[in-house]
């Protein structure tokens, strides 16, 4: 069974779904991983009910970094930004559907930490956020 998640993370990677930048937006943000460089931005619309009409990301990383905030971009279309808010780091991680290490969660966590950042209109995301 991991064999076909690897499959579908390095088709995400290559394959992107939801890779962009969205101009307008309702809510945008950025952030890094300071221990690799993987770089993501997410940007999302609302409609007039807070719930997700389009959603994008973009930046550069490993394959896990850019397969998860693909994978999680998909998730959220038609979430209200309530439901968006209460995502979890498990929610990601069954996504993914692989067991990773330390370091690679750091990685598959990111877009999470910026979506949930930009959700909450932080000034600066924080690993706190998808913990």
């Amino acid at each position: 069974m991991d064999d076909l998640y690897r499959e579908l993370i390095i088709d995400r990677y290559k394959n992107p779904q939801y890779q962009g930048e969205l101009d307008p937006n309702d809510i945008t943000f950025e952030d890094d991983n300071p221990y690799c460089g993987d770089h993501i931005r997410v940007d999302v619309r609302l409609d007039e009910n807070d719930v997700v009409t389009k959603a994008a990301y973009s930046g550069e990383g490993c394959s896990i970094s850019q397969a998860s905030a693909d994978l999680l971009i998909e998730h959220i279309h038609g979430k209200s930004l309530e439901e968006v808010k209460a995502l979890t780091k498990e929610d990601v991680l069954e996504l993914l559907g692989i067991d990773l290490g330390p370091v690679r969660l750091k990685c598959a966590l990111l877009s999470l930490k910026v979506l949930k950042a930009g959700a909450y209109g932080l000034g600066e995301a924080s690993d706190e956020l998808v913990e």
